[in-house]
């Protein structure tokens, strides 16, 4: 994917029931249609504990046409050194990392208005699973394979906008585990379809209006039973600006079936400019989020005895954006709360299994700080980023627990980013230093991991030669060699280093 956008907050709702607190949105650039257009780019990269990446990308357009692949692969031995149990030195075994993708793109133009693109891609993760502390050893390995096709057809005038489109998509998963002669082979599958229109009403308003319809299943490992699970959906939204823009207000709505429940999810925001350098934001959201199949059917591991996320969520927030001489201040900070019924996490050790949080309260304060500093060719930015999220449980379907009260598994209350750098004509410069803190690992916080601290470096050169075009990178991640664990009993690797290459032929 070229082009990944994040919708924040509650709102997201609107492009899929399953949005809780924010979507990811994933899509690759449109075509580009020129007589005899053609690009072709080559990268690589190597790095610490075997790790080499190499790519290949290509693109050919005419009038009416357009065709692109992109070709990837990826192997790493991931065999750093750790600290064991007896507090001894030992490099991670069974950690073996190899992965390819592929993908083609083909786009046809039909008059002025009208394209079809057609889009097929591959991904493969073949890995090794290292063993925990705990653990004396480990031969586990998995299989990760993905098949996507996508179909779209998309009609442009000045006003409206058209679109259909078709996907289906076929997940497996292989997991071995020969120390217990445990094999099993998940397949889950996915037909997607969605029809909608926009409507763009002079320069205030805009309607956006979808029906997206999925159907998915999954083939149980240790049986013949096949579990379905079908979502069709109504959703919409209207945009209206007023006040030469400075008033911005969305209204959506999402009525969706999912097998035989059905779901209705309001929600509204609105921003406005109260002056140049100031802007003040709030949204609000029904949110609903089924089981996945492989969350509810997955071996080993799946919970078919999950039940749906549901709540409400709102968020509020400002912007200031400040030009002062040569010095560009930008802040930005935002408050949100969200009430869940049957949060659904994830916990276990060898083996992890979701489970639901009858209530979980979960709220918290986020800023994103940046000043940047202009004179001549040089340019000077320091960034940071803060957040304090509390997310306790309220109500608990184990009595007596400890769980009321407590923070909520793997949910740091403070996390802390900061970025320090300059770059000057081709050369660009950045230090990163990131702090996340204490992490319960158990519902009555009796278990925790200890707070840590990372700093990484990256450095940039790129240039132009002829028709060429020449990127360098190389980073140093962990540059204080912090042995620190993300997961419990799963250690991190110390200071490690990767450089890399991107040449434009054409």
């Amino acid at each position: 994917m070229n082009n990944v956008s994040i919708v924040y907050g509650g709102s997201a709702a609107l492009w899929g029931s399953g949005n809780v607190g924010g979507a990811l949105l994933m899509e690759n650039d449109r075509p580009v249609f020129d007589t005899g257009k053609r690009a072709l780019s080559f990268s690589g990269s190597m790095g610490s504990f075997g790790q080499y990446l190499g790519g290949l990308t290509g693109s050919l357009s005419g009038k009416q046409w357009y065709l692109s692949a992109n070709i990837f692969a990826q192997t790493a031995q991931n065999n750093f050194s750790y600290t064991n149990e007896a507090g001894g030195k030992a490099n991670m075994p069974n950690s073996h990392l190899q992965s390819e993708a592929a993908m083609i793109e083909s786009a046809y133009k039909i008059g002025v208005q009208n394209v079809i693109t057609l889009t097929a891609w591959y991904q493969q993760y073949d890995r090794e699973i290292p063993p925990a502390l705990y653990e004396a050893y480990s031969v586990k390995k998995e299989m990760d394979g993905s098949l996507r096709l996508l179909a779209d057809w998309n009609k442009q005038t000045d006003k409206n906008t058209w679109y259909v489109k078709s996907s289906f998509i076929e997940d497996e998963v292989q997991y071995n585990d020969a120390a217990v002669l445990l094999h099993t082979d998940d397949m889950a599958y996915q037909y997607y379809q969605e029809m909608g229109w926009k409507k763009q009403f002079n320069s205030y308003g805009q309607l956006l209006f979808f029906i997206p319809v999925q159907i998915s299943w999954i083939n149980l490992p240790d049986s013949n039973e096949t579990k379905q699970q079908d979502k069709i959906a109504l959703a919409g939204a209207y945009d209206l600006r007023l006040f030469n823009n400075k008033l911005d207000v969305c209204v959506n709505v999402r009525g969706e079936e999912i097998n035989t429940q059905s779901v209705f999810l309001p929600g509204a925001g609105a921003s406005f400019t109260l002056t140049d350098w100031l802007t003040l934001r709030a949204n609000g959201q029904r949110t609903y989020r089924a089981p996945t199949l492989n969350e509810l059917y997955y071996y080993p591991g799946g919970n078919a005895s999950l039940k749906p996320e549901q709540g409400w969520g709102e968020d509020a927030g400002y912007t200031v954006k400040l030009k002062a001489g040569d010095f560009m201040i930008y802040h930005d900070l935002s408050a949100f709360n969200r009430d869940i019924r049957d949060w659904i996490i994830w916990i276990g050790g060898a083996i992890w299994t979701p489970h639901n949080i009858a209530e979980v309260h979960s709220r918290g304060v986020e800023t994103e700080n940046r000043i940047t500093w202009t004179i001549g060719d040089w340019q000077l930015h320091i960034g940071v980023n803060t957040s304090y999220i509390l997310s306790t449980t309220v109500a608990s379907y184990i009595q007596n627990d400890g769980s009321i009260g407590k923070q909520i598994p793997y949910t740091p209350r403070y996390n802390g980013q900061l970025n320090v750098g300059c770059s000057c004509r081709r050369v660009s410069f950045n230090y990163n230093h990131t702090y996340t803190g204490y992490r319960f690992t158990t519902t009555d916080e009796s278990e925790y991991i200890l707070p840590y601290q990372t700093g990484n470096i990256q450095l940039m050169y790129h240039t132009a030669l002829r028709n060429h075009s020449l990127q360098l990178t190389a980073q140093c991640n962990n540059i204080w060699n912090e042995q620190y664990q993300v997961v419990a009993f799963r250690p991190m690797p110390g200071i490690n280093w990767l450089a890399g290459f991107k040449v434009g032929i054409f």
